[in-house]
C-alpha cells in the first residue's frame, strides 16, 4: 500500500497549509506542488523567523528532502529567481534538492499585463485576481500556445515562438485596450537570463516520481489556495484557473491516482477568503476587523486584507466529499479566544427552501441566509496550550462539534503560527 499523500485546502485558500506541509515534510521523501503559480502563498513560521514561499514547496526547508514544481504549475522564472535568492540568503540550498517539470508553462510579461488590463475592464464585475498572469498563463496551455520549459530549453524554437506570441499579443492587446505592445529583445534578452539559472533545475519530473514511488520513496502532494477556488468545483467565476482540489495533483504531476493513498484537509476555525465571489458567513465589520487583527489575515502573496466569517461547514462538507479527504486539521482555533458566542452555519436558506448542501448556484451563494449553530466561547487564550486535553472544555466542545457535522476526523490542532503551536487531537 503506497504512503503518499495530498494536502488541500478544505475552504478559499490561506488555511495553513504551509504549516501543515512544514510539519508533515520530515515524514516523506519528497514534497511536490502540483498547481497554481506565485499567486499561493504559504507562510511558515520557524523560531520566530518567516518563510514565504510562492512556488517552492515548503519542504525545502527541511535538509535532504527533495522539492519538486510539477508541470500543473505555472512558473514566473523572475518569481521562482527572487525565491531562490531569498532562501540562499537564509543558507537554505536548491542545489539536488529543486527541480521542475520541463513541461510546466511559463509566464511572460504580456501574460500579467492581459491579467491586469482585464481586471481595469470588468470594473464593478472583476473577479478579484492577483494580477500575476496566472489565468492568462492557463488560457494560452488550454490553446496549445504556451510555452513550456522545453520550448524554453532550445534558443532557436524558444526565440522563434516568442517572436510570433508577443507579435500576436501585440496586436491584441492593442485592439482590445489600447496598449502600446511589448518589445521582443527586451523580454527576450531578460528570460535567456533567466534560463541560465534556471536550466539545472528543469527535468522530466513525472518520471521521477514515478521512479521515486517504485523505489518506495514516499511524496507529499502540495496544493495551492483551497478547494472553493478550483475552477471546476470553486465558487465559479469567482475561483483560481486550475484544479486546486486533490484530484489536480495526479494531473499537475503525472501520478497515478492508485498511487495517492490519503487526502488531509486543513481548515480555519473560521473562514476567509480573499478577492470577490460570494461568502455566505461573512462578519460584520466590527467583528471583521477584530478577527482579522488577531488572526493577521492579509494575504502572503498580495498584502489584501482577507475578508472573515464563521466556520461554515457547508463548504467544508464540500470539500470533503470533492476530495475524498479522511482527516482534516483545524488552525487558528486560537483567533477565536475571546469571542462569548460562537456560530457555525449548517444550512443555508433562500427562498424558503433549506440547502444542507453546497449548491454551485451563485445567486443562491450571494443572497442566501445562513442557518447557525450557536456554540459558547471560552473565553480563554490557547496559545500556549501543548496537548488537546488541556484546552478548555467549551473549546473541546467546538472541535467536537465541527467533526460531527464533518463527520470527519480531526488529527491536528494549531493554535498559532509557529512550528511548536500544534499537537494531535486526542480521541
Amino acid at each position: 500500500m503506497p504512503n503518499n499523500i495530498v494536502v488541500v485546502g478544505a475552504q478559499w485558500g490561506d488555511e495553513g497549509k504551509g504549516k501543515v506541509i512544514d510539519i508533515l515534510s520530515p515524514g516523506y521523501d519528497y514534497i511536490v506542488r502540483y498547481q497554481g503559480g506565485n499567486n499561493a502563498g504559504h507562510t511558515v513560521d520557524i523560531r520566530g523567523e518567516k518563510h514565504i514561499l510562492h512556488l517552492i514547496p515548503s519542504g525545502i526547508l527541511h535538509k535532504k528532502k527533495i522539492c519538486v514544481i510539477g508541470n500543473g504549475v505555472v512558473v514566473d522564472p523572475k518569481a521562482l529567481l527572487d525565491e531562490i535568492d531569498i532562501l540562499h540568503a537564509k543558507g537554505i540550498s536548491t542545489s539536488n534538492r529543486l527541480f521542475i517539470s520541463e513541461q510546466a508553462h511559463i509566464i511572460f510579461p504580456y501574460h500579467k499585463t492581459s491579467d491586469e488590463l482585464k481586471e481595469i475592464k470588468k470594473g464593478g464585475t472583476k473577479i478579484g485576481t492577483t494580477k500575476k498572469g496566472i489565468g492568462p498563463c492557463y488560457a494560452d496551455k488550454v490553446a496549445r500556445t504556451g510555452i513550456r520549459m522545453l520550448e524554453f530549453m532550445n534558443d532557436a524554437l524558444f526565440k522563434s515562438m516568442l517572436k510570433e506570441i508577443i507579435r500576436e499579443k501585440n496586436t491584441t492587446l492593442k485592439a482590445l485596450y489600447g496598449f502600446k505592445g511589448f518589445n521582443f529583445e527586451n523580454i527576450y534578452k531578460d528570460y535567456v537570463r533567466y534560463r541560465a539559472r534556471i536550466k539545472k533545475y528543469v527535468t522530466d519530473t513525472s518520471y521521477m516520481l514515478y521512479e521515486a514511488v517504485r523505489n518506495n520513496k514516499t511524496v507529499l502532494f502540495e496544493g495551492a489556495q483551497g478547494t472553493l477556488l478550483d475552477v471546476d468545483f470553486g465558487t465559479y467565476p469567482f475561483v483560481t484557473s486550475s484544479n486546486s482540489s486533490a484530484g489536480g495533483a495526479c494531473i499537475g504531476t503525472g501520478i497515478g491516482p492508485t498511487e495517492i493513498s490519503k487526502v488531509v484537509g486543513v481548515v480555519k476555525a473560521y473562514t476567509t477568503r480573499v478577492g470577490e465571489g460570494p461568502f455566505p458567513t461573512e462578519f460584520s465589520s466590527n467583528l471583521m476587523d477584530e478577527i482579522r487583527k488577531r488572526g493577521r489575515e492579509f494575504g502572503a502573496t498580495t498584502g489584501r486584507p482577507r475578508r472573515c466569517g464563521w466556520f461554515d461547514a457547508v463548504v467544508v462538507s464540500h470539500s470533503i466529499r470533492i476530495n475524498g479527504m479522511t482527516e482534516i486539521v483545524v488552525t487558528k482555533l486560537d483567533v477565536l479566544d475571546a469571542l462569548d458566542t460562537i456560530r457555525v452555519c449548517v444550512a443555508y436558506k433562500h427562498k424558503g427552501k433549506v440547502y444542507d448542501h453546497f449548491t454551485a448556484d451563485q445567486a443562491v451563494l450571494e443572497e442566501c441566509e445562513p442557518v447557525y449553530l450557536d456554540m459558547p466561547g471560552w473565553r480563554q487564550d490557547t496559545t500556549r496550550i501543548k496537548a488537546y486535553g488541556d484546552l478548555p472544555g467549551n473549546a473541546k466542545k467546538y472541535l467536537k462539534k465541527i467533526q460531527e457535522l464533518l463527520n470527519t476526523k480531526i488529527v491536528l490542532i494549531s493554535v498559532g503560527s509557529e512550528r511548536r503551536q500544534t499537537f494531535k487531537k486526542g480521541a
